[in-house]
């Protein structure tokens, strides 16, 4: 004789149930359902999407209809987006997540004319190229340079209308070259990109043992400086031009291995031998968008500025310098110091600061300071990255 069937449980067998600490069945999902719903939801995405485009062709005609693309980008308007739309994200994707396809929408409503021409210190493969897929999206023609040189002239001749270029890292300090370049050319930053950088070691062997020399950028070096020591001590250390480079050598010669983020061993074919590989787990280098003009306040600034105090001002001249800095309430988050290339032991100081040069209370301040200084030069202020 069949059995009955089991009934439903009840509210009390229910609370038995978690008073014993059995775990309730799952409802049943009906995925056919669910993804109609999914469908739904995507089409309504899609609308919107061409919707945002429309309105962005809108902003361009607004301002110029024989304009570039050029002319339109406003990098103070896309940093308050994004702040936005990290505000009121509330899961469940992460943060950097949304702020990434919200680039991505950006980038692609932009370049609807013809994409924007980025240049970068190349080749590809290199943390400088995912900086500026960071920065702009991937609607960017991106023109990887050999040289830091290369990439500020590109910029000044109107080839390219931004170029992206390394300016510190936390665990190695600064690219002097970078700041070098800023004491002749006229361009100005116009936005920065932070990035955290993890380390791979790549090549076309199958162990640390076949591996006779590991070649990569000098900076890539000394920030895994300490597991190269430990983990491959009698391996030579060849400095090349980039980590891109690195990787091309590990392609084409036997017993090379490279140094180079992860996107270097998909475009070399290399087989990754070791993840993050770098000393610091916070490792994290900023890059300067470099441009022809300076851009409006966004809100949340950064101001980079180039000084000088007079050759014979004597002791206390650079504390006399800063001191409308103190005066006006204004912090300052970094100083370098660099020779001039005017004359022997004359140096000139790349000092960055909160706030936009048009904001009142740094006008004033800057105001002040100018008055004290042999050189004055506005470099760029420029949103703040926002990660």
């Amino acid at each position: 004789m069949p059995r009955n069937p089991r009934p439903p449980p009840t509210s009390k067998r229910l609370a038995l149930r978690r008073a014993r600490g059995r775990p309730e069945a799952a409802p049943a999902v009906d995925l056919g359902e669910v993804r109609r719903r999914i469908d739904s939801v995507d089409e309504k995405i899609h609308t919107l999407l061409n919707d945002r485009a429309r309105l962005a062709q809108l902003v361009g005609i607004s301002k110029s209809r024989d304009g570039r693309t050029v002319d339109f980008y406003k990098p103070e308007r896309e940093a308050q987006v994004l702040r936005m739309a990290r505000e009121r994200n509330s899961g469940p994707l992460r943060d950097e997540e949304v702020l990434r396809l919200f680039r991505e929408i950006m980038s692609a409503c932009l370049a609807q004319q013809e994409p924007l021409k980025v240049a970068f210190l190349g080749p590809e493969g290199t943390f400088t190229q995912a900086a500026v897929l960071s920065h702009f999206g991937h609607s960017v023609r991106s023109l990887p340079l050999v040289s830091i040189d290369e990439v500020f002239h590109e910029v000044e001749a109107a080839n390219a209308d931004f170029g992206v270029v390394p300016i510190e890292n936390s665990t190695e300090g600064t690219v002097n070259h970078t700041l070098d370049r800023f004491l002749t050319s006229p361009l100005k930053i116009c936005g920065e990109v932070e990035l955290r950088i993890h380390h791979f070691l790549m090549g076309a062997m199958s162990s640390l043992g076949r591996i006779q020399r590991v070649c990569s950028h000098a900076q890539a070096l000394a920030q895994c400086r300490a597991w190269l020591d430990d983990h491959l001590p009698n391996v030579e250390q060849v400095p090349v031009s980039s980590n891109a480079e690195g990787a091309r050598r590990a392609r084409d010669e036997k017993g090379t291995a490279a140094i180079a983020g992860d996107t270097a061993a998909e475009v070399y074919g290399l087989k990754v031998l070791a993840a993050q590989i770098e000393d610091r787990p916070d490792n994290s280098t900023r890059f300067l968008v470099l441009g022809r003009k300076l851009f409006s306040p966004s809100g949340e600034d950064r101001t980079t500025l180039l000084l000088s105090v007079g050759h014979s001002d004597g002791p206390g001249a650079l504390y006399r310098l800063l001191e409308p800095l103190a005066k006006h309430r204004i912090s300052m988050t970094r100083i370098e110091s660099r020779p001039s290339h005017r004359r022997k032991w004359d140096y000139v100081f790349f000092i960055d600061i909160e706030g936009h040069c048009e904001e009142p209370h740094v006008v004033r301040a800057l105001e002040a300071l100018k008055k004290r200084a042999s050189l004055f030069r506005v470099l760029g202020s420029y949103p703040r990255a926002v990660v």
